[in-house]
């Protein structure tokens, strides 16, 4: 198994070894990837990934093998070759193949013709084409057998069985399919295709396309559609000659030798196709075709997820979270610097209210009381007419001489699955769910990995078609890249949640809530060993867990640091060698770079492990994370009706998908920048170009305001207006690589394609303008005076 993955990895099996040894032991991936190095010769952390899915699968096959093996050998059946075919089995298809004749079965035609003595008839017809099946069948009448035909009819049985237990014609079967097979759709009757729910599928009325090239954006749609009863959907292999053929040969017939049996073995064989091989071959290509498509679904999923726990922090300051709403009004919120709540209010700037001025004396006066420097907008209903608020209020604060603050349109997918949470519950007690959702989005600009740990990964609403992926694959997905982007960055011990300590390498749930209860009760740590203090936190959870945890002005600088506890003896000879204090040389690039690791390595802690703390002391408990940045949008560009072709707009990157990325712009409705008008070179993958969170400079191609798409691209020099009607790309193909505007225009648009925005982003309900109270009479000045700015 080892020599495999090795292959597999193109590594070492040495360090496979090892590396599975470390799993098995309770390794965590973070921690083998960033303090094993020695052991594994530097497998970084998705090699481990990769390794750690291979390895459980390779297992699993393994338990089956067995499992048949011993079912085979208890009926007596187990010889060397059929144990050594099992043994050569390389995937769990293959040992199925192999034990589909010795598998455990309702009683079927073909054992009831066996019972009858019918066997011997069809070997007779195979052994000599020559014979005339009827006159043979006649002498195998009986008792159990009425008449000829019923006896030919129970040898065709036998005969349908033999080829469907045919492990090398089924593997056969299943390769060849999948190779040269299509899917065909088409709606699932004419009055079907009239529904109104039946039109987000129209581009699959009459569809077809290779199973081998179909992507699995298309592949998870076409499947919705049938899933939701709209589409009909089907599975054509090619030439049904070909593969009668293929039985033909499987079974001993040659069709080119004349006799009347001959002719009867070719009919037998086309029905085996038809009715055994054909449906099995129809299935297999759908799981195959599902897997393939979820796999990818899941990695551009979790890539997605990756991106916006790693986005930009705003850091430590005080944010004014607003959650905006219509009818309902506006959540507001305002949290510290350090994330705790310290006001909550709602206001009514929108119809039907439409109390404008009230609404801004109310933010302003929250302003200047919790002297906020950040405004956190959530972007789902009313959001642009609150932008506008904020804006407002930020322009007149200027203009009357103060510092204002800077506002930030953020996601708030997920922010309503937070509210209603228990742990948002028990975070936020006594708070009234709507306000819960304000204080997320204020949080989430703060410090995103924070706060969007404390939401179902799932629920953040980056997906693709993620509702139609096996639940249990998506989330083991997930969970990596969770815990991937919480280790990669450190946790602050002092500060943490409970749902953020959960994530790190070691610690479980229970031992989160440990850690935070002893925390509350003897307060802050002082040192990484103190962790051990805490009720059932043993050795394994301290080695696993201590390096990625942060205490920040503590008893050790180097707990504030990624260095492990168990490599500070490599830090003091550090300092033995350059004849430093700890103080001076935490941060002093030049004393650092001047040591060898070579000179400072031992045979525990090698040069991989001494060049990683050098690099440490050097940026001592550096974030990862890019610098905070903010996007602009359009003064005067709201709803998709404010759009024209030709508009160069800033935006910001809200979900890449397979065959594109989605592009917030300001207007309740993202755009599509398809692949095809990501560059003027070939983009084999979106997230090459872009990441989710990332802000871009996009030109409108196209607006459909029936259908509410938008078209977009990347290359601001693109021309408007040629062949881009219903959104999809550019009129201009990748460098290399033709696309037709046609297709551009299927990819993403069916029936959820848009990245199924779950959580509170549904863009509904939003406001169309005249919702503006009458400015507000006396002096901004005075207003801003009596809000508390300049006292």
């Amino acid at each position: 198994m080892t020599a495999r993955l090795a292959a597999e990895l193109n590594v070492g099996e040495q360090q496979v070894i090892a590396a599975v040894k470390l799993l098995d032991e309770g390794s965590t991936v973070p921690f083998i990837a960033r303090y094993r190095k020695e052991a594994t010769g530097s497998l970084d952390d998705a090699q481990l990934r990769l390794l750690d899915e291979r390895l459980r699968y390779l297992r699993e096959l393994d338990e089956r093998r067995e499992a048949v093996l011993d079912s085979i050998e208890e009926q007596g059946k187990l010889t060397d070759a059929l144990a050594a075919d099992l043994a050569a089995a390389d995937t769990k298809s293959r040992v199925e193949d192999i034990y589909l004749p010795y598998k455990p079965k309702r009683r079927t035609k073909a054992q009831i013709a066996r019972e009858a003595g019918l066997e011997p008839l069809l070997d007779r017809l195979l052994e000599d084409p020559s014979l005339t099946p009827k006159d043979i069948a006649a002498g195998f009448v009986g008792e159990q057998v009425s008449d000829a035909d019923a006896a030919l009819e129970g040898a065709r049985a036998i005969l349908t069985e033999r080829a469907s237990e045919h492990a090398e014609l089924v593997g056969a079967v299943r390769a060849k399919f999948w190779q040269q097979g299509s899917v065909r759709t088409a709606p699932r009757s004419e009055e079907a295709a009239k529904s109104t729910e039946a039109q987000k599928f129209r581009d699959y009325f009459e569809f077809s396309e290779p199973l081998e090239k179909m992507p699995s954006h298309r592949v998870l749609a076409v499947l919705r559609g049938e899933k939701e009863n709209q589409l009909g959907v089907t599975f054509d292999g090619g030439s049904d000659d070909e593969y009668v053929a293929m039985v033909c040969d499987a079974l001993g017939i040659d069709p080119t030798n004349p006799g009347e049996a001959t002719t009867w073995l070719v009919a037998g064989s086309r029905w085996a196709w038809r009715t055994k091989l054909a449906v099995t071959a129809t299935i297999d290509a759908r799981t195959q075709l599902r897997k393939r498509a979820e796999d990818e679904a899941v990695e551009v999923f979790a890539r997605n997820v990756k991106d916006l726990l790693l986005a930009a922090p705003a850091g430590t300051r005080a944010t004014l979270g607003l959650d905006p709403g219509l009818r309902t009004g506006v959540k507001v919120a305002v949290v510290d610097a350090t994330g705790k709540v310290v006001d909550t209010g709602v206001i009514y700037p929108h119809a039907p209210k439409r109390a404008w001025a009230e609404s801004k004396a109310a933010l302003a006066a929250l302003v200047a009381r919790h002297s906020v420097e950040l405004i956190a907008i959530g972007n789902g209903t009313a959001s642009r007419e609150t932008d506008s608020l904020a804006a407002e209020l930020i322009t007149e604060i200027r203009a009357a001489g103060h510092d204002a603050p800077t506002k930030v349109v953020v996601s708030e997918a997920g922010a309503s699955v937070y509210s209603a949470s228990e742990y948002a519950s028990r975070e936020l007690p006594g708070m009234d769910v709507s306000l819960r959702g304000a204080v997320s989005i204020a949080r989430r600009l703060q410090d995103p990995l924070a706060e969007l740990v404390k939401i179902d990964p799932k629920s953040i609403g980056v997906g693709q078609y993620q509702h139609d992926i096996t639940p249990s694959t998506l989330g083991r997905s997930l969970d990596a890249v969770v815990e991937d982007a919480v280790n990669g960055v450190g946790v602050d011990l002092n500060t943490a949640s409970v749902p953020l300590l959960a994530r790190v390498s070691g610690i479980t749930a229970p031992l989160a809530e440990a850690i935070v209860a002893h925390r509350e009760k003897a307060g802050a740590f002082v040192n990484r060993k103190k962790l051990l203090d805490v009720p059932r936190l043993g050795p394994k959870a301290f080695e696993q867990s201590a390096g990625f945890l942060r205490i920040r002005g503590g008893d050790d600088p180097l707990d504030a640091s990624g260095v492990h506890p168990e490599s500070y003896p490599v830090v003091r000879r550090i300092l033995d060698t350059s004849g430093t204090a700890l103080a001076e040389l935490i941060g002093n690039s030049a004393a650092l770079r001047s040591i060898r690791p070579a000179d400072v390595a031992d045979d525990r802690f090698g040069i991989p492990t001494v060049t990683d703390i050098l690099a440490e002391l050097e940026k001592p408990g550096r974030d990862p994370r890019p610098g905070f940045t903010t996007a602009t949008f359009a003064a005067g560009v709201e709803k998709v009706t404010d759009l024209r072709p030709g508009m160069i707009l800033e935006g910001v990157v809200t979900n890449v998908a397979a065959f594109g990325a989605f592009v917030d712009v300001g207007v309740h409705q993202d755009g599509l920048v398809h692949v095809s008008a990501m560059s003027d070179r070939f983009v084999s993958d979106p997230h090459d170009v872009v990441h989710s969170g990332q802000v871009v400079k996009v030109k409108v191609l196209d607006v459909d305001v029936d259908r509410q798409r938008i078209s977009l691209t990347l290359r601001l020099d693109d021309e408007v207006g040629a062949g881009q009607r219903s959104g999809g790309g550019s009129a201009r193909s990748q460098k290399g690589a033709p696309q037709k505007a046609t297709q551009n225009s299927r990819d993403g648009r069916d029936g959820g394609g848009r990245g199924d925005r779950s959580g509170r982003n549904d863009r509904s309900g939003r406001a169309r303008g005249g919702n503006r109270a009458p400015a507000p009479s006396g002096s901004m000045a005075q207003a801003l005076r009596d809000a508390g700015f300049g006292r």
